[in-house]
């Protein structure tokens, strides 16, 4: 079977997505609810999902969590709150006393938007990162290659935090220029704290080249080799891979990349390490 460590639901009469912007996200600039995501998964092998938040809005991921009790396969929630406020912990708090609470796993913050490459090793931000720690919940690296350094110092104060890295980092695959993201890479995945998602690759290539997985594999392989293929897991990022490929084509595309790997190790990367990161 199958677990999606990575996928968005949004209603815009709820709420604008700001990062939608351009001629080129027309094709996002709907709605996605859970309607959609069933029939995106149906005929697939995904029986569970761990939905993400995407803005920085406190009012979303309560909403997230009331979905995860009521909408079936929905099995984990990313939710979002301001690490860089005094009341960090109070929030947390908050959601985790909510009535469906108890699907929350842990918090992301849309760092790759933040002009400071250091954002991450801001005071105020480690002392959120350490509500996250003491919360019992994982923190999500939303980040650019650039701002790889700052995700391994950040990642080396809280050894106890696991840390779930997105989309391997966003890296240049359209260009192919593998360094200095390569070597950053193997420098994160010396922490065992962090975890990678084999996610969102299909969407930093040119969009009418995809899905090919010629094009992705060397990226693949960096990872694979780097964290191991028991630290790697599958994530569909649906819709927004919806710009340059399906969902069965992601899924598709994420086996043809690990077809070298032996059942035992693909069977991790598409099961097991989500659910024992996650609590499945």
């Amino acid at each position: 079977m199958t677990v999606d460590t990575h996928h968005h639901l949004w209603d815009l009469d709820v709420r604008d997505q700001p990062w939608m912007t351009g001629p080129e996200m027309d094709p996002l600039r709907r709605d996605f609810r859970p309607a959609d995501l069933q029939a995106a998964l149906r005929g697939t092998s995904v029986e569970a999902t761990v939905l993400v938040q995407t803005v920085a809005d406190p009012d979303e991921t309560p909403e997230m969590l009331v979905l995860a009790e009521t909408v079936d396969r929905i099995a984990a929630v990313v939710g979002w709150v301001d690490l860089t406020a005094r009341d960090t912990r109070e929030q947390i708090g908050r959601l985790q006393t909510h009535p469906s609470g108890g699907w929350l796993r842990g918090i992301r913050h849309q760092v790759e938007d933040e002009d400071d490459p250091d954002w991450l090793v801001r005071p105020d931000v480690l002392a959120g990162l350490g509500a996250v720690e003491d919360a019992g919940l994982l923190y999500e690296l939303l980040i650019r290659p650039h701002q790889l350094p700052a995700a391994i110092k950040a990642v080396g104060q809280f050894p106890q935090l696991t840390f779930v890295l997105d989309h391997c980092a966003k890296p240049p695959v359209a260009t192919g220029e593998w360094e200095p993201w390569a070597s950053r890479i193997r420098a994160l995945a010396a922490h065992p704290n962090v975890v990678c998602k084999l996610s969102g690759l299909v969407t930093e290539d040119e969009w009418a080249a995809q899905p090919d997985p010629s094009r992705l594999r060397a990226c693949a392989d960096v990872v694979l080799d780097a964290f191991g293929p028991g630290r790697v897991m599958f994530g569909s990022d649906w819709p927004v891979c919806l710009l340059a490929a399906s969902y069965t084509e992601v899924l598709g595309v994420a086996k043809d990349l690990t077809s070298g790997l032996s059942d035992t190790e693909r069977t991790a990367v598409f099961d097991t390490t989500a659910r024992e990161i996650y609590t499945l």
